[in-house]
Order: C-alpha cells, then sequence, then structure tokens
C-alpha cells in the first residue's frame, strides 16, 4: 500500500500531459483518454501533472485514479494557458509547507531565502554582502542581455517586454509567445509546487498574489527554456502555421531537456532547507497536535485520562 507520507520523487515522472476534447474514464489501475480519434491508454503512475483542458470530461472513478497514483489534476484554459482549479496531489505530508510558512513569516529568514533564490541564477557569485535592490537590478540585466542574444541567434526582432493583460492582440508575435511559453511553465511550476507540499501563495521575491511561489520559482528557468522556445517559434512562423501550437511544442522540448521538475524538486531543497534535505516524516501515520511546551504531541489518541495541570 502506497504511503500518502512520502514526498515524489519527481524525477522519475513524466512532465505533464494536456487533453482537449475528450472523454477521461477509468481503465483498470490506469486511466484511458477517449477521443474521436479512438482510444488512448495514459500510464497515470508515471505522470506528475494532466492538464484538462477545453471540452474535456472526466468521471469519479478515473479522478480517484489519477489521485491515488499521486498525480496532480489541474483544470485549466486552452492548451494549458489558464489555471482554474487543481485536485489533490501526491503528498499529505506538512512538513514542507510549515517550513515554508515560517520562512517566509521572519523577516531575517525571508531574506535569507530571496537571496538564495538570486543565488541559483547566479550560482558563482556570493550574495551575502548584496543588498535585494542590487541583486533585483543585476537580475534585471541578465533577463535583458538574455532577450538579446536570442534576438540576434534566431534573427527575431526584440524591442522590449511589452503586453496588455486585457488586450491580447495589442502585443507584436515575440511578447505573445513568450506570455504563451510562460503561462505552460507557471502550470508545470504549479503542479511541482504541490506535488512537493509547498503552498503557491506564500512567495519570497513575488508577494500578495496566490501564485506568488510559482512566479519566483518560474523565474529560476525562463532565460533556459521560455525565452529561447518563444523566439525559436516566431522565427519558424509562417501563415499557415499555428503559433500556439509552435510554442507549445517548443516548451516541451525545452522543458524535458531542462529537467525542469527534477530541478524544481533539488533547488527548493536546497532553498528551504539547506544543503541537504532534512529526513522526511514518512513514519507518521496520523497528524500530530500542537503543544505549547513540546511543540507537538502525538495525535490519533484520546486524551480523557491525561492528568490535568492546575
Amino acid at each position: 500500500m502506497k504511503n500518502l507520507q512520502e514526498l515524489p520523487e519527481l524525477g522519475d515522472s513524466i512532465n505533464y500531459l494536456c487533453l482537449e476534447h475528450a472523454v477521461i474514464e477509468q481503465n483498470d489501475t490506469a486511466i484511458v483518454a477517449i477521443q474521436k480519434e479512438g482510444r488512448t491508454p495514459i500510464p497515470i503512475a508515471a505522470m506528475t501533472c494532466l492538464l484538462l483542458g477545453l471540452g474535456t470530461s472526466v468521471t469519479h472513478a478515473a479522478i480517484r485514479t489519477i489521485c491515488e497514483n499521486g498525480c496532480m489534476a489541474i483544470w485549466c484554459g486552452e492548451h494549458g494557458e489558464r489555471f482554474y482549479a487543481s485536485g489533490v496531489g501526491e503528498t499529505r505530508s506538512a512538513k514542507n509547507l510549515l517550513i515554508q510558512a515560517k520562512a517566509c513569516m521572519d523577516q531575517e529568514r525571508h531574506l535569507e531565502i530571496a537571496k538564495r533564490m538570486y543565488q541559483i541564477r547566479f550560482p558563482n557569485m556570493k550574495t551575502d554582502g548584496l543588498t535585494l535592490q542590487q541583486l533585483r537590478g543585476m537580475e534585471g540585466i541578465r533577463v535583458r542581455k538574455a532577450y538579446e542574444l536570442v534576438s540576434k541567434t534566431t534573427g527575431v526582432r526584440w524591442k522590449k517586454r511589452s503586453y496588455k493583460a486585457e488586450d491580447w492582440d495589442w502585443a507584436d508575435p515575440v511578447n505573445q509567445a513568450l506570455s504563451e511559453a510562460n503561462a505552460l511553465l507557471y502550470g508545470l511550476c504549479h503542479a511541482a509546487v504541490v506535488s512537493l507540499g509547498y503552498s503557491p501563495g506564500l512567495g519570497f521575491i513575488h508577494t500578495r498574489k496566490q501564485l506568488s511561489f510559482v512566479y519566483d520559482v518560474a523565474d529560476f528557468y525562463k532565460v533556459e527554456t521560455t525565452i529561447p522556445a518563444a523566439f525559436e517559434a516566431v522565427r519558424e512562423l509562417t501563415s499557415g502555421n499555428d503559433q500556439k501550437k509552435l510554442v507549445r511544442m517548443k516548451c516541451r522540448t525545452y522543458f524535458a531537456n531542462a529537467h525542469i521538475l527534477s530541478c524544481v524538486a533539488r533547488d527548493l531543497t536546497w532553498m528551504l532547507q539547506g544543503e541537504t534535505e532534512e529526513e522526511q516524516d514518512n513514519g507518521l501515520r496520523v497528524g500530530t497536535l500542537w503543544d505549547d511546551k513540546m511543540d507537538t504531541a502525538f495525535g490519533g489518541r484520546n486524551y480523557a485520562g491525561s492528568e490535568v495541570e492546575k
């Protein structure tokens, strides 16, 4: 029987699968997607994230199988571009969530974590003597240079990152492609964050958004994945091509080659818990109770016979 306290090994899983216009049913211990082209078995036990897009319906038995196999089910818009809701992920442990919450609410620890996040972008540089404002400036320069470099290598003209959330057509093709690629990366990072037992909303650089931590994590990987994917998609765009489909295909290749899910698990462990991962509370079969004297007390027992201090 699977131990639901265990944190998932994301590196052993397929990144994600996006389904549209399909009926999803249980098929023995797996699931099957039924479309007009036929029936496609899905090895749900080997997956981390299933994106349920436009025109999908899923049976109760299929959802139960998805969750029991530790796969995150995400209901999203067309091509995974909008996040609407998610199902239960693989872990039932609150260990990582508590570590994250304590760090987020402690100003000194919060600053330390934020600097570690920048150190992931600049692995050969010590961040101890730099202010957060200096690090933000350095990150801005790094991203600007990345845009300029990929523009030069692909031949796609680049002015600046510019878009309007309320007017999609206002942006030029490369900015639209960047928005599409980033949306896919956010969905993948969101699935990883929740599957690992963290909160999407408790960010350290981004704040006051329900996906602040997702944005924090996704920013680690944009320069190596979504930026080149978007520019390459625009370069290959012709009058008969679908830009969204091109972006999606490019992103899938870049995400797979970068092993994004493995990177998220590794980077968050180092960032929040130090150089080595702390021992997991995998052996706990029941929850614990908060205690003002002992930190925690055993759950799953009746304390009616306990001595009451006067």
